[in-house]
């Protein structure tokens, strides 16, 4: 049966013609121009990287780090505390001494010998040992002057600050990929929606058109059935299509901090073909803070080995104390002090407590420089996979390009074959599918590849950041 429209195929053909080439010349093509950059996606990139919540809490953990190292600063500083204390006490040793005994005699014959009271009598000494009503009270300050551990806790403190430095950095990489890979996907989802939408655009003309021929008897119920099942799933594609934007979307809007509903705002530059991919890549890995984390980690253990090795070196400090003591709350001239002592602390023998910790040092500090050659192999066995997928991806997508010609070398000859009533309806809609498809697989092909590109750049760490 030839199921030609007569009067409404030049129409039809028209529409399907005029919108199936917009498709084809709205999307993007590939120029060589890596350099122009993207201004909405930048801006972007610079929201998240000043406002993004997880970068935030690297930068909490950074300050803590350098309150860390002031800390340790100080150790070198002298120190002054203020204490005291009152006792009372009842019972307890006590030491007795006759003294009255001893020496009440004499002073009575003195007396009697001078005429006189000058020598009084005395009592016996009867005195308990714990202090009773007695107070101390002093200002100590206190001066290191020889401590190896202050000295390297210092230095594995400031090496912590670099660490959480470079952990800051690797996040900071990390953000912009992600935030780069949200924008792909919102950009690809976006565009698959239109394309689905200029889909229905074309379905919905072609069921009116077909409903019409029914109604006439110039054709049968199979062509209207199978607009009906494309129409089904187009707009099923198209409701997919549009919760995938929404997700990037809302993932986007995470990652730079803003509301979830927030309107994402498309680049024209990159939807237009100004923004093109390169075809080679400098596969030159940057200065990846991975590398200098492990680093800094081995410097760290080389100086947790000296910090165990300064055991057997000894500790040397002053110490002076100003105040008072007396009992009965008494403060006058005898009751005030000053005490100055130098202090030497050297331990000579603890039970091989600290050559075990010497050689767990040695442990770390050989499994760090061990670690370090591994992922040193590892980052350059993902540039090199993260190259290659890239060079992969470039090709799916300059592929998808002569599919595309292809496919409308395809819908043309069908359509004209359509219009002089040598093809049926169902050899039309399958070219029609077959460029719809086509257009899909390109977007989805261009975006992967840029998706591919920011992870080149993630891998050669190439990003520049403040």
């Amino acid at each position: 049966m030839n199921l030609s429209f007569g009067k409404y195929a030049p129409t039809l053909c028209r529409r399907f013609f005029w919108v199936g080439w917009f498709a084809f010349f709205a999307a993007p093509s590939f120029g060589q121009n890596p350099a122009s950059p993207s201004p909405v996606l930048a801006q972007y990139l610079t929201q998240g990287l000043a406002s993004n919540q997880g970068l935030h809490q690297q930068k909490f953990l950074l300050e803590k780090s350098l309150y860390a190292l002031k800390e340790a600063s100080g150790l070198f500083l002298p120190s002054v505390n203020l204490g005291g204390s009152y006792t009372l006490a009842a019972g307890g040793r006590r030491i007795s001494f006759p003294v009255g005994d001893l020496l009440n005699p004499v002073y009575a014959t003195l007396n009697q010998m001078t005429n006189s009271d000058r020598f009084p009598q005395i009592a016996n000494v009867n005195e308990q040992f714990l202090p009773n009503n007695f107070y101390d009270v002093r200002l100590r300050t206190s001066q290191p002057l020889l401590n190896a551990e202050i000295y390297y806790n210092r230095q594995i403190k400031r090496e912590f600050v670099g660490l959480q430095q470079a952990e800051v950095q690797v996040y900071k990489r990390e953000l912009v990929k992600e935030i780069k890979k949200a924008y792909f996907q919102f950009l690809q989802a976006s565009e698959a929606a239109k394309i689905y939408e200029n889909a229905l655009v074309l379905l919905g003309e072609s069921k009116r058109v077909n409903e019409s021929l029914v109604r006439n008897g110039s054709a049968n119920g199979t062509v209207l059935a199978r607009t009906e099942g494309e129409l089904t799933k187009i707009q099923a594609q198209l409701t997919e299509a549009k919760y995938n934007r929404q997700n990037a979307a809302a993932y986007l809007n995470f990652l730079v901090n803003q509301p979830l509903e927030t309107a994402v705002v498309t680049d024209t530059l990159m939807t237009t073909g100004r923004v093109g991919l390169p075809v080679r890549l400098d596969t030159v890995m940057g200065n990846r803070e991975e590398l200098l984390k492990l680093a800094t980690v081995k410097n760290i253990n080389q100086l947790s080995l000296k910090l165990n090795r300064s055991f057997f070196m000894p500790k040397l400090g002053v110490q002076l104390d100003l105040g008072s003591q007396a009992f009965k709350w008494q403060f006058n001239g005898q009751s005030r002090y000053a005490l100055a002592a130098i202090a030497l602390d050297w331990t000579l023998f603890a039970g091989n407590r600290n050559t075990n910790k010497i050689k767990q040092a040695e442990r770390d500090l050989s499994a760090s420089e061990s670690q370090y050659g591994q992922v040193q192999n590892q980052l350059q066995l993902q540039l090199l996979t993260a190259t290659n997928s890239y060079y992969a991806a470039f090709a799916v997508q300059e592929g998808s390009a002569q599919q595309i010609t292809a496919a409308q070398r395809y819908f043309g000859d069908t359509e004209k074959r359509y219009r002089a009533g040598q093809a049926n309806y169902i050899e039309y809609l399958d070219a029609r599918t077959e460029l719809t498809n086509a257009l899909l697989q390109r977007s989805i092909a261009r975006y992967n590849a840029w998706t591919k590109l920011a992870e080149v750049e993630r891998a050669q760490a190439s990003y520049l950041l403040d």
